[in-house]
Formats: structure tokens, sequence, C-alpha cells
């Protein structure tokens, strides 16, 4: 579920540390050490935001600016809520606010003492608590037998009482993800194993609109960590009233949300196929009708500038300029007068005014590449301008109103620069309003080769010859690159190609780094091909102990040391059909 409104996080005396969900959620638990308390705030149309609970610190939400999370929403008290830490104890009040502060749904009166994974409800706004500690804890994933047993009883109660019951099988490779996603779930809720990268979601007391909100909120880890996630939803009794039926349908649909043809999305010069960009695409729509700051990560070459591009032409502001600026290009000097301008005679030869980016971008968009190369004293000028909505040309006085909104983009570790001294914490914290992070080339490899055959296309309509094709051994040569240079490495090596190609492009046209990688590589089973193996040896042992005990699935368990249901169910997860029923015994 989303919040309606907006939030701001500020506190000038003690800054919380307030970061986008951008970066996969147990990396960021892991990398504390120490107790350490927080909470994951969701607001519609402005994205994640993970707030620190500091020792005997109060973090205060409401309406009033002077507010730890400024709530601009009607449904807020000026000073509607407090959250306090002390020690591994969080407790949440409510301030006498006018529509009440919840915790897991239930009203609350005075303080209520919190643990990790309960949910807030203040006015507009949804936050999560989290506690964690450098000690890993037991696993809060279920295996599949006690996932099994959950979802007998849960299927039965919901048609014998005529409750809601919302289920999901979720499939996703990241086990920090897939951990982070039980975490962020209601006491009563249940995430157990059920095949390779499969997972089962119990969601009892949710309808399908409910359901399809929590789901999108647990994938959103999977999305803020760029992790391939695929997903399916059912709902008891509407989808059906047996296990059986419910997991069947379930399957269906996740096998054709992965058996549908792959789409091929053209975005400029961008070629989106793989999942990962295409994620980053679907948050591109979302954000881009916003006037956030957006932040975009990535390795040098990955397309970071196209991503900009297209948050420009969606945003209301594509009929203004989108200024661009790579601030790595200039000396701190010259980068000042680009941004801001100058006035006549402000410094030597500059003999009439200049109009910096900023005013040049009014209405539109400027984009700031490598932001983490800005000096840090023109980083400070930026914060204010961010801040005040105006700039102040090099040698002026006048301040100078400006309605533009800033991407910006980095190939560094902003946070490890933090710790080094060389960014403002407070700069990162303002420009990265919604943080994107575009995935390198080598974990895109579906786009490898669509992306070589798009520039081959290119470069050769600019030369005025046919665009040549790929030949098989060129195809597996790009394939088994790294492609440290990312999309750039790859335009720049099929340029060289096709000035030395004849009829098609040979892998022998290529750089000879990219053949010797090529001829290096060794085939190796992936993890997915190793599950799937082991599937195939399964569902063997379960035909030949079925034919061996004449069909008859009591015997059949029982020669596999399973219980009937369990045969039963993988049966259904096999698709094996079950013949008219034979057990006598």
């Amino acid at each position: 579920m989303r919040a309606h409104g907006s939030a701001t996080v500020h506190d000038p005396y003690n800054p919380m540390v307030t970061e986008p969900l951008t970066q996969e959620a147990g990396t960021f638990l892991a990398s504390r050490t120490g107790t350490h308390a927080f909470v994951v705030i969701h607001v519609e149309d402005g994205g994640s935001r993970v707030v620190d609970l500091p020792e005997g610190v109060d973090v205060t939400f409401g309406r009033s600016r002077s507010a730890t999370v400024h709530v601009d929403s009607e449904k807020v008290s000026r000073m509607h809520a407090k959250l306090r830490r002390t020690g591994d104890v969080i407790e949440v009040e409510d301030l006498g606010s006018r529509n009440g502060t919840r915790v897991n749904g239930d009203k609350i009166e005075g303080a209520r003492k919190l643990a990790n994974g309960d949910e807030l409800q203040i006015g507009s706004i949804q936050a999560i608590v989290g506690l964690a500690s450098g000690l890993r804890v037991a696993s809060p994933i279920a295996d599949d037998a006690a996932g099994e047993a959950r979802l007998i009883a849960e299927v039965d109660r919901s048609v014998r009482y005529h409750r809601p019951l919302a289920l999901a099988l979720v499939r996703v490779t990241s086990e920090s993800v897939i951990d982070a996603m039980a975490r962020s779930l209601r006491p009563m809720d249940m995430l157990a194993e059920d095949a390779g990268d499969d997972y089962l979601v119990i969601l009892p007391e949710l309808d399908r609109t409910q359901g399809e909100a929590a789901l999108e909120k647990l994938l959103d880890f999977a999305h803020a960590a760029n992790a391939i996630a695929l997903s399916a939803l059912a709902v008891c009794p509407d989808d059906g009233t047996s296990v059986e039926t419910l997991i069947g349908e379930l399957r269906g649909r996740l096998r054709s949300g992965r058996t549908a043809p792959a789409v091929l999305i053209k975005e400029g010069n961008a070629i989106i196929l793989d999942p990962a960009m295409k994620r980053v695409y679907t948050l591109v729509e979302r954000i881009a009708d916003t006037a956030m700051t957006c932040l975009i990560l990535g390795e040098t070459g990955v397309g970071k500038e196209l991503v900009a591009e297209a948050i420009h032409k969606r945003s209301p502001r594509h009929s203004k300029p989108i200024i661009k600026l790579n601030c790595a290009a200039l000396p701190e000097t010259l980068l000042e007068s680009e941004l801001f301008g100058h006035e006549r005679g402000s410094f030597t030869g500059a003999d009439k005014r200049k109009i910096g980016f900023f005013e040049a971008a009014d209405g539109g968009t400027l984009f700031l590449d490598e932001i983490g190369e800005m000096p840090l004293s023109l980083q400070a000028k930026l914060l204010r301008v961010l801040e005040r909505k105006v700039i102040t040309r090099v040698g002026g006085t006048t301040e100078v109103a400006t309605n533009t909104r800033l991407i910006a983009a980095t190939h560094r570790d902003l946070e490890a620069e933090v710790r080094a001294g060389r960014f403002r914490q407070d700069l990162m914290f303002r420009i990265g309003g919604f943080t994107l992070v575009v995935p390198p080339l080598r974990d895109r490899a579906s786009e490898i080769v669509p992306l070589a055959e798009h520039f081959a296309r290119t470069a050769a309509l600019e030369q005025g010859r046919t665009p040549p094709p790929l030949s098989d051994s060129a195809r597996d040569a790009l394939v088994g690159y790294a492609w440290p240079g990312n999309v750039r490495e790859l335009r720049n090596a099929i340029e060289r190609a096709l000035v030395l190609c004849g009829d098609q492009i040979e892998a022998g046209d290529l750089p000879d780094k990219l053949r010797d990688a090529a001829q290096r590589a060794r085939p190796v089973a992936s993890a997915a091909d190793m599950r799937g193996h082991l599937a195939e040896v399964e569902r063997a042992a379960i035909v030949a102990a079925l034919e061996a005990e004449h069909q008859n699935q009591t015997r059949a368990a029982r020669r596999l040391g399973l219980s009937r249901r369990a045969l039963i169910y993988k049966m259904e997860k096999y698709g094996l059909k079950a013949p008219p029923s034979r057990d006598v015994g």
C-alpha cells in the first residue's frame, strides 16, 4: 500500500540517515555494525526512504515544519506522533492527533512498544520498523513442509469461515532480497520455500486488491536491488477453494509470465530487453511526472544519460530544453561559471554577462553527469540553489529564481565519497530524492546482441552501406566478453568491426581482447540449470514410484518417504495428472 501526500525528512541539529531504497536490503542491513534501528517510509509518488532511529532522539511526524518527518497531508496533525529508541526498545507515541496512529492496523493510545517488522500508519504515511544487529538471526523463511501445512490450514479456514486469503508465488534469485521480503511481512503472514528460486507467500485476511498492494511492496525490495523477480497472485475463494486448485492457478500464472515472448522496447538509442532494464524504465515512467531530483547510478558507459533523457521526455517539461553538463570536464572556476553564469567584469575575459546552465534550463531539466567529481566548495553552492531555488551569478549580487529540475549521475559510490570527506552528505540526500541504478552490460546478457545489431545498422546507414549481419562466431565472442566499458565499449567495438568486415561481421573483425575472452570462457552449468536438473530428477523419481506401485499414491508416497499430501502437492507442481483413484492401501 502507498500513502497519499508527500514527506520530507529533516533535522538540522541531528541529521538522520535518509536514503532511497535503491540498494539490496540485505546488504544494507549487513553493512551496519552493532544494533541498528530504522524505519522504512513509503509515500505515494515520493518513493521510499530509510530513516535512522538514533539512540535517545525523538523522530517526530507531523504537518509542522519542525517535525523530523514533515508530511504534507490534511490527514496529519501538526505534531501527529513520535518514535523514540532506548537501546533495543523502540516506542511510538500518538501526540493527540486528530486521526490517530495505528500499529499493525490497531489504533493506539499513548505509547506503544514496537517490534521488528511492525507497520505504522501515521495519517497518510506508512512506515515499517526495522531493528537489526551484526549477528545473523534465524532465517524467517519456512521450509516447504511448513509452508504446505500452513497453506492447508489457511485454505480450510478461508473456506470454512468465508474469510479472504491471498497467496503469491515469487521467483527471486537473490537470497538477501527474499530474506528482506520475509522480514517485512506481518506476524500472521508466512514466506516459505517452494522449489528452486520459487517462494510461497501466504497473506491471510487480504482480498485481491490488498494482496496486490502487499505483493507490490515485497517486489519493491527486488526492484530496489535490481534483482530479477517474477510473481503471481491468487485469492481464495475467488480463484479456488482447494490447495491443489490454488497452487495450480499460481503455477500457471507464473509460467505464463516466464514463457511470454520477450518484448523489445526502444528508447532513443537504448535497447530495453533485459528484465532489470525494464524495471529501470518502469520507474522512469513513475517519477517522470514529479518534480523530484533524481540520482542515476551506474558504471561508466552503461547509458545513464539515456535514462536522464527518457525522464525528461516523459515529464511535463518535455517541451523545454534538457541541458547537459559533465562535471568532470571543467576546472572548478569554469564549472561554477557554466552552472550559474557570470556578470560582466567578474573575472579576466568576462567581457559580457553570461547566462548559466541553470538559467538556460529554466522550466526544463539540467543533467549533471559525474556529479561525484564536483569540488566540495561548489557542492555547497549547488546545495543552496537546490534548497532555495535561486542562483547568483559569479560576480553578481542579485538572486535569480530558477525552475529547473535536476537529474544527476555518477559512477562513484557516493556513500564512500562521503566517508572519505570528498562529497557532502546533505547534498547526497538532496540529489537522491529518487535513485535509479542502471545495471552493467555484463548483467544484461540478453541485450548484448540486439545492441550490437542496432549499432551495426546505425553506423552502416551513416556510411551509406547495407547493415551487415553478425556471424555466429561474432555473437559468441560478444556474449562471452565481460564488457568493462559497457555499452560505450560495445558501440566502439562494432563501429571498428564495420570498417574491417565484408558482407558480415565475423569474430576476426572484433578487437583481439573480445576473441581472447571468448576462447578462454568455458561452459559452466548455471544455478538455474542445476535447479532444473534436480527438478527433472525429482519428477522422474515420482513417476517411477507411481509406476512401481501401480499408481497407488499412498504406497508411492511411502516408497519416496513423503506424506501423501506432499506427494499430491509435488505431482501438481510438476504437472503430473492423477489417474482415477486406485488407493486401496
